[in-house]
């Protein structure tokens, strides 16, 4: 009775228990990889949504004489890290890059994991680049075209910018799309828009109403997103490839 209890303890004190030994083959090759997987692609698209938001903020500081105030308003800020961002970020955890079945199928494909090349030095460094590029499109991008300096105009085009830029990103990471990944997408835009009615003194309606704005943010997104929307493409077909002959 003393072994039957302790062995009780120990499964609840345990992250996972299985009642039989054929149930562990599921647990690593399916719930451990699709675990990995979706931790990786969330850590690494919160760390780009903090990277390229010190990115604007650093060249806002170097254009205006290095001035020590914060671009963004702190209301602005807290609705980029919580209602703009957070439900496509963290939707990421429905993410699936194959299916149950396939992961069962080929069990060779575990053996790519405990090489350690969805998270480390080099994926980190990706990101930083990217973070990089993307925050100097968004920050110069908006600067060009503003007249007389106008704050307002210049922090709306570059946060609206910023925003819709994170959310195609994390659309970009995304391997096979959930409902609850177009339910997030959708609720964080319709926060955002009604967030840029509601804050007046942030958002001029008769400004971001404007084609000029409408137009010089599309650019800016465009021209931030499609090029790296063009090496994922091209990336996953060669991956696709890749671990074919790895298979076979």
């Amino acid at each position: 009775m003393a072994l039957i209890s302790e062995g009780k303890q120990a499964s609840l004190a345990a992250d996972f228990s299985v009642t039989q030994f054929h149930h562990i083959c599921r647990l690593f090759l399916v719930h451990g990889r699709f675990c990995y997987k979706r931790s990786c692609s969330l850590s690494q698209c919160v760390i780009h949504r903090g990277l390229i938001l010190s990115v604007i903020q650093a060249i806002f500081s170097w254009m205006f004489f290095f001035v020590s105030f914060s671009f963004y308003p702190g209301v602005l800020l807290v609705g980029y890290a919580t209602a703009y961002t957070m439900f496509p970020v963290f939707s990421l955890v429905l993410d699936r890059d194959i299916t149950s079945a396939e992961a069962l199928l080929f069990p060779q494909m575990y053996g790519v994991l405990k090489k350690g090349r969805s998270l480390s030095i080099k994926t980190f460094c990706i990101w930083l680049m990217i973070s990089l590029y993307q925050g100097t499109v968004v920050m110069c991008g908006s600067y060009v075209g503003v007249y007389d300096n106008n704050f307002v105009e210049l922090m709306a085009t570059s946060f609206t910018a910023l925003v819709f830029t994170e959310l195609i990103m994390v659309a970009l990471t995304i391997h096979k799309w959930h409902w609850a990944m177009y339910l997030s997408q959708a609720i964080s835009i319709i926060c955002f828009m009604g967030s840029m009615l509601y804050f007046n003194e942030y958002f001029d309606i008769k400004f971001i109403t404007s084609s000029n704005f409408m137009l010089r943010t599309s650019l800016i997104i465009l021209l931030a997103c499609l090029p790296l929307y063009i090496i994922k493409v091209t990336r996953r077909a060669l991956s696709a490839s890749t671990s074919y002959n790895q298979i076979y």
